[in-house]
């Protein structure tokens, strides 16, 4: 049984998946830093300095207005954190965008040129040969 384990992760499309479910993980940490350290900052500066990341409405429960969203969590309110969400919708449209970019280089990579007009077979040329004997 540890053979057969061993050959399933020697195969390359096992090892490429790992390499690449790493490299995602580590890519989505920077594209979660650029999305609310970088973009929803600025976006909060446009609209007067609003902070997405703590915008919420309480549906139930008692949280005291000007509250962050950790303290009415802690506090046991049901909350709907629209300004989360916000920047989840971000993040993935951006991730999504160059994913979109990357897989649009590799099929431009890809992309066989057009085979070049095949000429004439042995068999082709065969027959010529023997025609032509054939006149003489």
């Amino acid at each position: 049984m540890f053979n057969e384990f061993r050959e399933f992760i020697a195969r390359g499309n096992v090892l490429d998946l790992a390499v690449g479910v790493i490299i995602g993980a580590a890519f989505g940490k920077i594209v979660t830093s650029l999305t609310d350290d970088v973009i929803m900052p600025v976006i909060g500066r446009l609209f007067g300095g609003l902070d997405f990341s703590d915008q919420y409405v309480v549906l139930s429960g008692a949280v005291a207005p000007g509250t962050s969203l950790e303290a009415a969590r802690a506090a046991g309110a049901n909350v709907l954190a629209w300004g989360s969400f916000i920047s989840a919708i971000i993040n993935f449209a951006i991730l999504a965008w160059i994913i979109f970019l990357i897989v649009k280089a590799a099929n431009k990579t890809l992309r066989k040129a057009p085979d070049a007009p095949a000429g004439p077979t042995d068999v082709d040329l065969l027959t010529e040969i023997r025609d032509e004997l054939r006149k003489r």
